[in-house]
């Protein structure tokens, strides 16, 4: 499962880790799973892989999971720097060379951060009725000129807008048994800003494997 999801290149989350102005949290996390099957541990040094073909989107996310990691004491590598970008081939690095290279360099873990889905919510934006004192303005000596002036300002009415809905999901693998050891899914709205939504995405994913004991809880300072 994880060289398999490593090899493949999945929606691009650029749209997708993006935040709502003035909303104070637009990535939620919907659920989350850690296995039973794998000893709990401290991992220590972690790859960071956005699997995306969106270089733009795979800096911005693996740079603030790495930055999230490393406040907990946690030695972070992105993906990017272990295997930068390339146009040779549609499907990604080798993975038998990735693992490799992965283990070489001591990492223990890798954590992941895919687009599985995307939808549109459509939310109806009630209207509200107008209203104002009584004044001995012109338009009042007349049904006409009432009619004209107030007829347009009288109610206001209400209308549909759309959402986008992404769906991301966070895996984490144990190097040495090449075993998922937690999953996690989430959901962001409406994506207007990419350097906002990578960090406030980083660090709700972040937190969320502390609460799950993933992670020290302890911030490194």
């Amino acid at each position: 499962m994880a060289h398999r999801l490593l090899r493949d290149t999945v929606l691009p989350i650029l749209l997708l880790l993006a935040g709502i102005a003035g909303c104070a949290s637009s990535t939620q996390i919907l659920g989350s799973w850690k296995s039973p099957e794998i000893e709990a541990q401290e991992y220590r040094q972690v790859v960071v892989a956005a699997l995306t073909d969106n270089v733009l989107a795979r800096q911005e996310v693996e740079n603030d999971l790495q930055a999230q990691l490393q406040s907990r004491g946690i030695e972070a590598t992105r993906s990017i720097d272990l295997f930068p970008p390339s146009t040779a081939s549609k499907s990604g690095p080798d993975v038998n060379l990735l693992m490799e290279r992965i283990k070489s360099n001591g990492h223990d873990a890798i954590l992941t951060a895919a687009l599985v889905d995307e939808q549109t919510e459509t939310r109806y934006v009630p209207g509200s009725m107008g209203y104002r004192p009584m004044t001995r303005y012109m338009w009042y000596g007349s049904f006409r000129g009432y009619y004209t002036f107030w007829y347009p300002t009288l109610y206001d009415p209400g209308y549909y807008t759309e959402n986008k809905v992404y769906y991301l999901e966070t895996n984490l693998y144990d190097v040495a048994s090449d075993r998922l050891v937690w999953s996690a899914q989430s959901k962001s709205y409406s994506p207007r800003n990419l350097r906002k939504a990578a960090s406030q995405f980083a660090e709700v994913t972040v937190q969320k494997m502390t609460e799950d004991n993933v992670l020290p809880s302890v911030v490194a300072q």
